[in-house]
């Protein structure tokens, strides 16, 4: 398997996967183990400490919108709080999304009503701090296709990054070189100050 292969396979049969149940599901087990191999492998070429994890949802429920993300942990371990490198697959349609991206629940937890018009402002600032990123991660919003409070928080939450269509997730290479920039936009929000605004 190869990243591309795993990212793939995920938005291929994620729909399907959904009506049974998570545990057990090859799909689930693809999502928590295999993915995350495939990208701590594509993140080999970088030096760094990562923590990488994936999220076919929790106990017997599918998640909305299925993650796979990279964590400095420096800055957090958590998809909950902090900052992080996020591919996000939304339920609508057949892409996947690389975002950097702020953690969602602790902005809920902390905000409540207003976490979505929270999230919106602050990565606002954070684009602006990331403005040298723009060309090469070029996506300033992203739809996940999903109602409720986790898929809009993750909508809103979304700082920069990349959409990719089902053809694009061939090229390997591509998806590397792609993830490099990613990490290093998410190494310059952390040298220029994190999430703070």
């Amino acid at each position: 398997m190869s990243l591309g292969h795993a990212l793939r396979r995920i938005v291929e049969e994620y729909p399907l996967a959904r009506l049974d149940p998570p545990a057990g599901h090859p799909l689930a087990a693809v999502i928590r183990r295999g993915a995350p191999d495939e990208l701590r492998a594509a993140l080999e070429t970088i030096d760094g400490p990562f923590l990488v994890k994936g999220s076919p949802g929790r106990g017997s429920h599918w998640a909305a919108v299925p993650w796979l993300a990279v964590f400095d942990p420096a800055v957090t371990t958590s998809a909950t709080r902090g900052y992080y490198l996020v591919y996000l697959f939304p339920a609508h349609r057949e892409v996947v999304h690389l975002s950097l991206a702020q953690g969602t629940v602790a902005a809920i937890r902390e905000h409540g009503p207003r976490a979505e018009a929270y999230l919106r402002a602050s990565g606002d600032a954070l684009r602006a701090r990331l403005s040298d990123f723009a060309d090469r991660l070029p996506n300033r919003s992203i739809t996940l296709g999903s109602a409720g409070e986790l898929p809009e928080g993750y909508e809103a939450a979304h700082i920069l990054g990349f959409t990719y269509e089902l053809d694009a997730l061939g090229d390997e290479r591509r998806l590397r070189a792609d993830l490099a920039v990613g990490v290093a936009a998410y190494r310059a929000l952390k040298a220029r100050g994190g999430l703070v605004v």
